[in-house]
C-alpha cells in the first residue's frame, strides 16, 4: 500500500517574485552538464560491455576560471580553464577494464565543444579526472540481487506544477538566447547567459547577463547595439507572456565611461571571471526559484539506478505535472519525497502531496485519483533509467 499523504495547498498570488536561470556557458551549468554527460556515457558503456549498469556517483566537478585579455576585434586567452572530474566509478570488472578517464575527458570535449561555439577546447581547456572505486557497502548495496534497486541514499527530491508565467518567461529568455543557430544569428552573444526575474505585483524588471564575444564585435558603437537587438527581444518575449509592464536591463554592470563592457573571448566567463561547480545552479526544471520548493540534491551525475537525488527530484516533479494535468479540479500541486538508504526506490518513506483545488472540491473527493498517477511514475521506474540514458531528461 502506497503512504501517501494529501494537503491542502492555499495559493495566493504573492507581490513578490523571484526566478533565475543560468544558461548553457555559466560555469556552474558547465558543471552540471559536465557530470551528467559523464554519468551518462558511463552507463552507455557499462551497458554496452556488461549488459547492465554499474555503481557510478560522479556527481563532483569543479570549474577553474582561466585568464584572458578580451579586445574588440579579437582578444586572447592566457590561462587555460581547468576542469576537475571526480566521484565514484566502477573501472574493472573481473580482468575487464573500464576507459574511465578516456570517456571522461573525450565525452566533456564533446560536450564543449558542441555548445560554445567561440571556444577552443583543445586550446582554452584542460580536463582533469580524480575518479575513484566506491565504497564496499555502496557497492554491495547496488549490486544486490533485487527486483527493485535499493535506495543509495536518504535523501529529499521536490516538484511542483504548473510553472508561473514570470518562470516560463525567465526560461524562454534564456532558451532563445542559447537555442538560435549561434554561428549565424548574432554570432557575438555568447552562451554563458544568465536571467534574473523579478516580479512585484504585475511589473516585472528582468535583468540578463549576456557575454559577448570580442572578435564578433569591431567596437563599443557595435556592442551596444547588440545589447539593444537582445533587449528588444526579450521585450518581445515579456509581451508574449503577457508582462506588458517590463524593464529590461542587459549587462548592466557595463560603463561605457571607462570602456568597461562584458566582453569575452569564448563566450563564457569561465575564461576568466567566474568558476563553477556542480549543484550550484538550476534546479531539475531548469529554474532556480527561492519562493518555491527546492531541493539542495545536485542531481547531475548521480547514477540513475538507485540515487534518490536524482530519481526522486525527477520523480516529484512529474507526479506534480501529472496532478495537475490528470486530475480534474486540480489547479496547482507540491511534492515530496523522502528516501531511506537501503529501501526499495519504489517505495519511499514519505510521499507527501499539497493541492490547490476549485472552489468546493475536497482534497479527499480525489485521494484515490493522486494516489493512483503517483503509483503510476514509481512503477515506471525502468523507463526512467532508460530516459536517463538516452538523454531524453535533463537535470540541470
Amino acid at each position: 500500500m502506497l503512504a501517501l499523504t494529501i494537503a491542502d495547498l492555499t495559493t495566493a498570488e504573492d507581490a513578490i517574485e523571484v526566478v533565475e536561470r543560468k544558461g548553457l556557458g555559466h560555469p556552474d551549468t558547465i558543471c552540471d552538464a559536465l557530470a551528467e554527460t559523464l554519468s551518462r556515457n558511463l552507463c552507455g558503456f557499462y551497458l554496452q560491455r556488461f549488459g547492465r549498469i554499474l555503481h557510478h556517483n560522479v556527481d563532483k566537478a569543479l570549474l577553474c576560471g582561466g585568464c584572458s585579455t578580451p579586445s574588440f576585434g579579437g582578444g586572447t586567452v592566457d590561462a587555460p580553464i581547468v576542469i576537475y572530474l571526480a566521484g565514484r566509478v566502477t573501472s574493472q570488472i573481473e580482468n575487464n577494464v573500464v576507459p574511465i578517464n578516456e570517456i571522461a575527458i573525450e565525452g566533456s570535449r564533446s560536450w564543449l565543444q558542441s555548445n560554445l561555439h567561440a571556444l577552443d577546447v583543445e586550446r582554452h581547456v584542460q580536463i582533469r579526472t580524480l575518479l575513484r572505486p566506491g565504497s564496499p557497502d555502496l557497492k554491495a548495496l547496488f549490486s544486490r540481487d533485487d527486483r527493485t534497486p535499493r535506495a543509495n541514499d536518504t535523501s529529499i527530491g521536490v516538484g511542483y506544477a504548473p510553472l508561473s508565467a514570470l518562470e516560463r518567461l525567465v526560461l524562454a529568455v534564456e532558451r532563445y538566447i542559447n537555442g538560435r543557430d549561434r554561428t549565424r544569428d548574432h554570432p557575438a552573444w555568447g552562451e554563458d547567459v544568465k536571467v534574473m526575474g523579478v516580479r512585484q505585483g504585475k511589473s516585472v524588471l528582468l535583468t540578463v547577463a549576456c557575454a559577448m564575444i570580442d572578435r564578433h564585435l569591431a567596437n563599443a558603437d557595435e556592442y551596444m547595439r547588440e545589447k539593444s537587438a537582445l533587449s528588444d527581444r526579450v521585450q518581445e518575449l515579456a509581451q508574449c507572456h503577457g508582462f506588458d509592464k517590463c524593464e529590461v536591463g542587459i549587462n548592466t554592470a557595463d560603463a561605457v565611461r571607462s570602456a568597461t563592457f562584458f566582453v569575452t573571448v569564448t563566450g563564457t566567463s569561465a575564461e576568466a571571471g567566474d568558476d563553477g561547480e556542480v549543484g550550484r545552479g538550476n534546479r531539475v526544471n531548469g529554474l532556480i526559484t527561492p519562493f518555491r520548493p527546492m531541493s539542495l540534491e545536485a542531481a547531475a551525475g548521480k547514477n540513475p539506478v538507485s540515487h534518490i537525488g536524482k530519481i526522486y527530484n525527477i520523480l516529484a516533479q512529474r507526479i506534480a505535472e501529472d496532478t495537475v494535468n490528470l486530475v480534474p479540479g486540480v489547479n496547482a500541486a507540491h511534492c515530496l519525497m523522502v528516501s531511506r538508504i537501503g529501501d526499495p526506490v519504489n517505495r519511499p518513506s514519505v510521499l507527501h502531496i499539497k493541492l490547490s483545488t476549485r472552489k468546493g472540491l475536497r482534497v479527499a473527493d480525489i485521494h484515490q485519483h493522486v494516489a493512483g498517477v503517483a503509483e503510476a511514475h514509481l512503477d515506471q521506474l525502468t523507463s526512467l533509467v532508460a530516459e536517463f540514458v538516452d538523454g531524453a531528461i535533463t537535470v540541470f
